[in-house]
């Protein structure tokens, strides 16, 4: 009985096999499927490959395909890991991916008799051009390998590039993209870290030694100011006491005495309010100990014009 059923269900198919092989529908679609879009040849004019569309929607398949296995080894690989390896495993595996979606992509080609040596000599005018048009696009993704490499920025670290500083919240295929302090979006080309220095805050740490200059006027008591200038930089619950402020006198300037207060903090992204604090403490106590912050100052003689004519007739009469 139950081969009897097998007999029939597999009649049935052929039936419908024949069905849809007698189709004009189905020979169409079929002579879609084979349709040449493009012919490859050699150097001798022979034909090398041919290019249909059946291989094209295989070659897409494929990439499809290649993308869903990409996104889930992602996921297999970082679901143990925490964030900060996270975003930089994310940020190699943006590198890797474009690499493993071009050996994909020629193998396919490979695969399907079409001969990838002929393919690029075919299209080498092309790659010239195209590779002359895409030469920044190219120092970019260098670069983030480089970036990636040489592990000199993090995400995370505060940077300082071309007078511009921000923390580093994403590293791209092309750029970096950065937040400044003021909270605005800075995209770097990442070509400009092999052009320009980059300045590092955060390499080694996140504390950094911040410093403000001033200068007192000559004559001025330089044992308190040192001491002052040190209470100044204590006020400011954003430094540490350890290690505590220092002040160096830096020279005997123009026309005022000039001093360096240093101190560390511990973010440094946001070092221009604690800065700010030291600044209104140094100067309420130079005024409340009478020790004042001179400012640069000219003679200037302005010789009226009238006066040197009625010199110069003057000097002529007598002669």
């Amino acid at each position: 009985m139950q081969e009897k059923v097998t007999d029939k269900i597999e009649k049935e198919v052929e039936k419908v096999g024949d069905v849809i092989a007698d189709s004009s529908l189905w020979e169409k679609f079929v002579d879609f499927l084979n349709y040449p879009l493009y012919k490859f040849t050699g150097e001798n004019g022979l034909e090398t490959g041919v290019l249909k569309v059946k291989y094209l929607l295989l070659i897409l398949l494929v990439l499809i395909l290649t993308t869903y296995v990409l996104q889930w080894l992602k996921r297999m690989m970082t679901i143990h890991l925490p964030d900060e390896d996270k975003a930089k495993f994310t940020t190699v595996f943006s590198f890797a991916r474009w690499v493993i979606y071009i050996i994909v992509f020629l193998v396919a080609i490979n695969s399907l008799g079409i001969n990838v040596t002929a393919v690029f000599a075919a299209s080498t005018a092309l790659l010239i051009g195209v590779g002359l048009a895409l030469q920044t696009l190219f120092q970019d993704i260098i670069s983030g390998i480089f970036i990636l490499v040489d592990q000199s920025v993090h995400v995370g670290d505060i940077i300082e590039i071309e007078g511009k500083v921000g923390r580093v919240e994403e590293i791209k295929l092309r750029t970096t993209r950065v937040v400044t302090i003021d909270n605005k979006v800075l995209v770097i080309p990442n070509h400009l870290y092999l052009t320009n220095s980059l300045y590092n805050w955060t390499q080694n740490g996140t504390s950094t030694r911040e410093t403000i200059d001033v200068g007192v006027a000559y004559g001025s008591d330089v044992k308190l100011v040192e001491k002052l200038l040190i209470e100044a930089a204590k006020s400011s619950d954003l430094v540490f006491k350890e290690p505590r402020p220092r002040v160096i006198f830096l020279d005997f300037g123009e026309s005022s005495l000039n001093f360096r207060v240093a101190f560390t903090l511990e973010d440094s992204f946001n070092a221009r309010f604690p800065k700010s604090e030291i600044r209104f403490a140094i100067d309420r106590l130079f005024r409340e100990h009478n020790i004042s912050i001179p400012f640069p100052q000219r003679d200037v003689h302005v010789i009226q014009k009238e006066n040197q004519n009625i010199a110069l007739k003057m000097n002529t009469k007598q002669s």
